[in-house]
């Protein structure tokens, strides 16, 4: 039997959402809460093992819940059900501990098929999210690296064409700046990243994620 908890401050989504769990025969309600501050006193005392949390409640928001549960051992599986279709806010539920992210106009049959997904320990995102998920990753990546260089974006392209296995002379022209100058960004980035050659250069840019 799968034990859930609700944690959302919109009486007509708890209203749905304790409707739809009280006709599965594997899943039974323990609780509610309509503030962030009521959620983690009563896991204490009810152990759940799934919590549909918003990200949005008044007095401390979801964010900051999703991170406290995370500190309780054994901590239940988060799913998070949001109205934010945003990537950024997908990612920062999954940073906080979150097992699964689903829109609140899902269909109840996905919603069911989460509590049992992120119950058995794996993970769920909206189908609907996925594709703006990836986009989101990847421009946090190219943000991450701009930020790491000192908003060098030539950088980037420096180590995608080492990569590619470019020579200093090809860099050179691709970039239409002079060989010195190609030489100096891989020196600079050699050193950024504390390796000793460009294939070490190469390795670790990609171990990072970077290319």
């Amino acid at each position: 039997m799968i034990r859930v908890f609700i944690a959302d401050d919109h009486p007509i989504v708890r209203e749905g959402l304790r409707s739809l769990i009280r006709y599965q025969t594997d899943m039974m309600l323990v609780g509610e809460a309509d503030d962030g501050t009521q959620v983690l006193p009563l896991l204490a005392t009810l152990a759940p093992d799934v919590v549909l949390i918003d990200l949005r409640m008044p007095r401390l928001g979801g964010l900051e819940v999703l991170q406290r549960i995370q500190e309780r051992s054994p901590a239940p599986a988060c799913l998070v059900l949001s109205s934010y279709d945003e990537p950024a806010y997908v990612m920062a539920a999954i940073e906080a501990g979150a097992r699964g992210y689903l829109l609140k106009h899902s269909a109840y049959a996905t919603i069911l098929d989460a509590i049992r997904t992120v119950a058995r320990g794996e993970h769920v995102v909206s189908p609907t999210l996925v594709g703006m998920l990836f986009t989101g990753v990847a421009e946090l990546r190219r943000e991450r690296v701009r930020q790491a260089v000192g908003g060098d974006t030539s950088a980037l392209r420096v180590l995608q064409a080492l990569a590619n296995g470019a020579t200093t002379s090809e860099i050179s022209s691709m970039l239409h700046v002079s060989e010195v100058t190609v030489k100096r960004r891989i020196q600079e980035l050699t050193d950024l990243l504390g390796v000793r050659n460009r294939t070490q250069l190469v390795a670790e840019a990609m171990r990072r994620g970077w290319i």
